[in-house]
């Protein structure tokens, strides 16, 4: 049997568990990866132990969080994909307190742009508004971190609850046109853009604080971009 030669990663931040809807649409993209040929990996967020960011500054200084919990096995997870989906509802028209503290804790993976070459895409279910938003707050942190995003699902479903069905159809979608993404290499002339932007702003706030910040400076020095 050929084993696939992409990995992706489905990150669920809803806490309701089984009875999550965004749970489906997560499941619903890596199904379609995985119909495309990937190799998928789900992961409920809400069952991890993560600890709030500090900004301490340790893991610009050393590469590593003083806190010792589960956010490093799931940055592994992550750099080890080719392509992230992020899920989460909308409250209070923003991501869960579970995922945003992930995405706070991923303060070096900015400055490193440490997703450069992988893709993403976001899912994101809400009562009555603001799913789109917070799915585009999502791909826009995917952005941040180097990646290249491919689109997203938002779906109201206070009005309509059967909404969610023709949902999990698109989500399906999203996770083959993820996965072609990652076969073909697409590029995003305008991403890439924003890309070669950010990674110029880092590189010079970076060589600014190369005395304390050393395993970034380190990091972009043996990449030959400093």
């Amino acid at each position: 049997m050929v084993k696939p030669d992409m990995k992706i990663i489905g990150i669920n931040a809803s806490p309701k568990g089984d009875k999550s809807q965004t749970r489906r649409l997560v499941t619903g993209v890596l199904e379609g990866a995985r119909q495309a040929g990937a190799d998928v990996t789900f992961i409920d967020i809400c069952a991890l132990d993560i600890h709030y960011c500090t900004a301490c500054g340790t893991c610009y200084a050393k590469g590593e969080c003083v806190f010792d919990d589960d956010f490093p096995m799931l940055l592994a997870k992550m750099m080890d994909a080719d392509g992230i989906v992020l899920g989460s509802p909308n409250y209070i028209n923003a991501v869960t307190a579970q995922l945003k503290t992930m995405l706070d804790r991923m303060a070096d993976i900015v400055h490193c742009q440490s997703f450069a070459g992988k893709y993403g895409c976001s899912v994101c279910t809400a009562g009555g508004s603001y799913a789109d938003e917070v799915a585009d707050y999502m791909n826009m942190a995917l952005l941040n971190f180097g990646a290249t995003t491919v689109g997203k699902v938002g779906v109201h479903v206070g009005a309509d609850p059967n909404a969610i069905v023709g949902a999990e159809k698109d989500a399906k979608e999203l996770g083959r046109k993820l996965a072609d993404a990652i076969k073909t290499k697409k590029v995003d002339e305008a991403q890439a853009k924003i890309h070669n932007e950010r990674k110029e702003y880092f590189k010079q706030m970076i060589l600014f604080n190369k005395d304390l910040w050393v395993h970034e400076y380190e990091y972009w020095k043996e990449k030959g971009e400093i």
